[in-house]
């Protein structure tokens, strides 16, 4: 992957931010390097308080919503949530299901079939709900785009709430305008709708669900007693359906990964458990690439209900064998993305290395697993990837992932006749296809395709050119402020150029891992920790050859000479605390 370094240059009084917030210059050019600009923004930053949240009763249709929904719970009807089947799906469920159950509902749940059902409610459901007697139908992360669904509710004398975070569908009129089409149901609550005046965009589908409970019990005249409640659902929900972590998600996630440590949900504890998370720190990678993904494997390999009766669960024990099976049931789905994305890098460097856009057919890959193996695809060659893997006879499902600069669902739109099924959005998509049109389609977007040298650049914005000698203890402390870590919130990346390799120590059962002992221009040394040692080596060998390579290796004199990405870190052993850095990436050194 070509990469171009760059370091951030934008300007303040970074002593004075210091000053004001008792934090090092260091981290103040880092909080301005996010566009945090004036005191309020900056101690909503460091401090984010639930006083800094937005009324719920600001969304459109909230009120009417909840009104509907109080008048339901009184005469006693049958009520239904329909969620998705991913972390925000699960979470936006329980959350409701949770938070109307303790209102005196009569309520019950359904997630739609990955595999079966596809994304959202469907006719399936709305019929399965017309045999049990349901009068009322609440969707959360889902809906927005559902028209047949919906209308068919509406035939069956249902009344449907909508709850949802997704664009609102819309088309093109004569004169080029957009013009939105919004499902007919009773009551509609979306942030991305026109009309409504909610500030914060980028809240997930959990959040909206608690901002809806959280106002029908304000109407009802139920005390919210406990002002964490829901607060773990809403963190993870947050962080692994790749929302912005600014504005209020900063509060859900910070006070979440404090809170989480201590919960009070058996199942969440289970899980914790089961994956030694006990007592252990807790930061937005844990809840990204640990728990969220045994949540998500449940619903691409079995049934994501699976995981909301996790959390539902009050015996501890039922709740421990739960939740090693759904470690286990990931760690199956971890097996089977490493083996598709090994395969479908062989066979893209066999036949479409030269191409620009991917569009790689993987046999027998478990549909579900199509998205995970583009986005390694995409991160690997940094190329608008599309993985396809077989469906029913003749026909080919997939999902494609994009880069900056890529506007994929507008690609694939201007080819849509290619398609049986496309959508997406900007950055991602889902689409099925006729096996027999696979290679003009991969010909047609290649041609189509107008992408720069610079846009299939990978760009590495390094927030401070900061020598290692800088680094001490207490700035490591400060630096955690900054988090939660994410979309719009990146970890704070430092770098430092010129330095020789000492040796590397290796680590792991197979070596896997590596300890590197770094040198500036003025001899001082630290300690990288490399995970992907070996591919830290094929580097060294393509920039510098053999030959250097085995010195460095061997601990001799070499002219090995790189520039290195990094965070600094901690690392606490034997009652010592000792400094050493995370590599990002290294670059050859000029």
């Amino acid at each position: 992957m070509k990469s171009k370094w760059t370091v951030y240059a934008k300007k303040a009084d970074f002593n004075e931010i210091g000053r004001k917030f008792d934090i090092d210059p260091v981290v103040a050019r880092v909080i301005r390097n996010r566009d945090i600009v004036g005191d309020e923004e900056i101690r909503r930053y460091l401090y984010p308080h639930v006083e800094d949240t937005h009324a719920p009763a600001l969304m459109k249709d909230m009120d009417k919503g909840c009104r509907i929904m109080i008048e339901k719970i009184r005469e006693g009807k049958k009520i239904r949530i329909v969620s998705d089947y991913d972390v925000d799906g699960i979470m936006s469920n329980y959350v409701l299901y949770k938070g109307l159950l303790e209102a005196g509902a009569d309520v019950s749940y359904e997630i739609p079939d990955r595999m079966k059902d596809g994304y959202g409610i469907n006719k399936r459901i709305i019929e399965d709900a017309k045999k049990d007697d349901i009068d009322t139908i609440i969707t959360c992360d889902n809906g927005i785009a559902a028209m047949e669904a919906v209308t068919l509710a509406k035939e069956y004398g249902m009344t449907v709430i909508v709850t949802d975070h997704h664009e609102v569908p819309f088309e093109f009129d004569e004169n080029g305008e957009k013009k939105y089409k919004l499902v007919p149901a009773d009551a509609v609550i979306d942030i991305k709708q026109p009309g409504c005046e909610y500030p914060f965009k980028e809240i997930c589908g959990a959040v909206v669900a608690y901002k809806y409970i959280r106002r029908m019990y304000e109407l009802m005249g139920i005390p919210w007693e406990d002002e964490d409640k829901y607060i773990e659902m809403l963190g993870l929900a947050t962080v692994c359906d790749v929302m912005s972590l600014t504005d209020e998600n900063r509060y859900y996630v910070k006070r979440a990964l404090d809170k989480i440590k201590v919960t009070k949900n058996v199942g969440l504890k289970a899980l914790l458990g089961v994956n030694g998370l006990i007592g252990k720190k807790l930061d937005t990678f844990i809840f990204g690439f640990v728990l969220g993904p045994c949540f998500n494997a449940t619903g691409r390999l079995e049934s994501a209900k699976r995981g909301l009766s996790l959390l539902l669960s009050e015996d501890e024990e039922y709740a421990t064998k739960e939740a090693e099976k759904i470690k286990e049931i990931n760690s199956e789905r971890k097996n089977m993305t490493e083996d598709g994305t090994k395969r479908a890098i062989e066979l893209v460097e066999k036949d479409l290395k030269n191409d620009i856009i991917l569009v790689v057919y993987v046999p027998d890959l478990h549909e579900s697993l199509a998205g995970i193996v583009a986005g390694r695809i995409k991160e690997k060659y940094y190329k608008p990837t599309l993985v396809f893997t077989d469906g029913e006879s003749g026909i080919l499902k997939g999902s494609g992932r994009s880069i900056d600069g890529y506007n994929m669902f507008e690609e694939l739109t201007a080819v849509k006749d290619l398609f049986l099924k496309v959508g997406g959005h900007e950055m991602a998509a889902g689409f099925s296809i006729a096996v027999d049109k696979l290679a003009e389609l991969r010909d047609k977007l290649n041609k189509n395709q107008k992408l720069t040298e610079d846009d299939l650049t990978y760009k590495v914005r390094i927030d401070v050119a900061m020598p290692f000698s800088y680094i001490s203890e207490e700035l490591v402390n400060e630096l955690d402020l900054l988090e939660p870590y994410g979309k719009d919130n990146q970890k704070a990346l430092f770098g430092q150029a010129g330095l020789r390799v000492v040796k590397i120590k290796f680590m792991g059962n197979d070596n896997q891992y590596g300890r590197i002992t770094l040198q500036d221009k003025e001899g001082f040394r630290i300690e990288a920790v490399d995970f992907k040692i070996n591919s830290f080596i094929e580097n060294i060998k393509l920039w510098f050859g053999e030959q250097e390579c085995d010195k460095m290796l061997k601990g001799q004199p070499n002219n090995v000479k790189i520039n290195v990405a990094y965070h600094p870190e901690l690392n606490y052993y034997n009652g010592n605390t000792k400094i050493q850095i995370r590599p990002d990436r290294y670059q050859k050194a000029d």
